[in-house]
């Protein structure tokens, strides 16, 4: 039930619009034909930043048990460019997000989410969203 409350509490006051973003560059990526390869990653940070309580991102080798163009050695390189040219830089905005409301009690989960997506927008590819339950029972958690 805390988890409804605070997605909805994220979607109308800050997740729809970053949301927006996120898909705008995906966009963006995929007009240019060249970003092809990280438009995916940008669309599942989108639609992750429009209801991420309860939800993580996992490898996809993980789930899946095998490994896919996104998983292996490509899914590495182009997630050392996606960090040089895009990751870094959405990294730090996501921490310096968390930081500014992490400066107030009830900004703290929120603050809390923008850190998972600064982890996330490092190296996105490879990644895929799931249900905390659904993460916890791969990794073994209770």
């Amino acid at each position: 039930m805390i988890n409804l409350l605070l997605n909805v509490l994220w979607v109308f006051l800050f997740g729809f619009a970053a949301a927006l973003g996120w898909l705008t560059a995906a966009l963006f990526m995929v007009i240019t034909i060249v970003g092809i390869p990280w438009a995916r990653a940008a669309v599942n940070i989108g639609i992750f930043m429009l209801w991420p309580f309860g939800r993580v991102a996992v490898d996809r080798a993980d789930l899946t048990g095998r490994e896919d163009l996104g998983t292996g050695a490509l899914g590495a390189i182009g997630n050392i460019i996606w960090f040089i040219f895009a990751g870094i830089w959405l990294a730090l905005g996501h921490l310096l997000l968390g930081l500014g409301f992490c400066l107030t009690i009830i900004g703290i989960p929120f603050g809390f989410q923008h850190f998972k997506f600064a982890g996330l927008a490092l190296a996105p590819i490879g990644k895929t969203i799931v249900d905390r339950e659904v993460a916890d029972a791969m990794y073994g958690r209770r």
